[in-house]
C-alpha cells in the first residue's frame, strides 16, 4: 500500500537519517536554515522543543501538504550546555568534566503539517552518568571514534557505551538524537500510522 503523505526529515544529521530509516517509510531529508540560539533564561528542554519546531517550519514552504519532522537536541551537564565539540580539544574537555557526573540530554521532536499548520511536539529527556574517566582512557576513545560531531562527544551507538555506567529515560534512541517512540505516536497522531492496522 502506498505511503499517504510525504514525509520529510528536516535535518540532514545521518545520525537522524538512519533512526528513521528503521521505521521503514519513505522520507526525504531537508536542511533547515535556522537560528541555533538559545535564549536568554532559556531552560535546555525548552530550547530542544522550540528549534525542533522551527527547523520544521524552516523547510515547510518547500514542501507543501508534507508532514515535516524536525527535530533538536541540548545537552547539559551541571549547568553548562553541552554543544558539538567540533575538535579533539575540545571533545577532551567535555568529557574530563562530566567524567564521574550525570548529564542530561533533552532530545525534542516535533511533527508539522505543512497544510493545516498543525504542530505536534514531545521533549524526551535523557539523564546519562558517566563513569570515572582517567585522560588516557579519553584519549584513546577520541582517537578510536573521533565524536566531533556529537554533542557530548561520547556516541552511544558506537565505543561511547564504554564511558557510560548508566542511561535512564523511556525511549533508548532518544540519546542518538531522534526519540523513535514519541515519533512513531506523533505520526500516527497525524495521519501516517508507522504499522497500519
Amino acid at each position: 500500500m502506498a505511503q499517504s503523505r510525504k514525509l520529510v526529515l528536516a535535518s540532514t544529521s545521518r545520525y537522524r537519517e538512519t533512526l528513521l530509516g528503521r521505521l521503514g517509510l519513505e522520507f526525504e531529508c531537508a536542511a533547515p536554515q535556522a537560528d541555533e540560539s538559545a535564549l536568554p533564561g532559556e531552560a535546555a528542554a525548552q530550547t530542544a522543543l522550540r528549534l525542533s519546531i522551527a527547523k520544521a517550519r524552516a523547510v515547510a514552504p518547500r514542501f507543501p501538504g508534507a508532514l515535516i519532522i524536525g527535530c533538536d537536541q541540548v545537552a547539559s551537564c551541571e549547568g553548562t550546555r553541552l554543544g558539538k565539540p567540533g575538535d579533539y580539544a575540545n571533545a577532551l574537555r567535555q568529557l574530563q568534566a562530566m567524567s564521574g557526573k550525570i548529564a542530561t540530554f533533552d532530545t525534542a521532536v516535533s511533527v508539522l503539517d505543512a497544510a493545516s499548520g498543525r504542530v505536534g511536539s514531545r521533549v524526551v529527556p535523557c539523564r546519562v552518568t558517566f563513569r570515572d574517566l582517567g585522560r588516557a582512557q579519553i584519549e584513546e576513545y577520541l582517537r578510536r571514534e573521533q565524536p566531533y560531531d556529537c554533542a557530548g562527544s561520547a556516541k552511544s551507538e558506537g565505543l561511547g557505551i564504554a564511558l557510560i555506567a548508566r542511561i535512564d529515560t523511556e525511549d533508548p534512541t532518544s540519546l542518538i538524537g531522534l526519540p523513535l517512540i514519541a515519533l512513531t505516536e506523533l505520526l500516527a497522531e497525524a495521519g501516517l500510522p508507522v504499522i497500519r492496522a
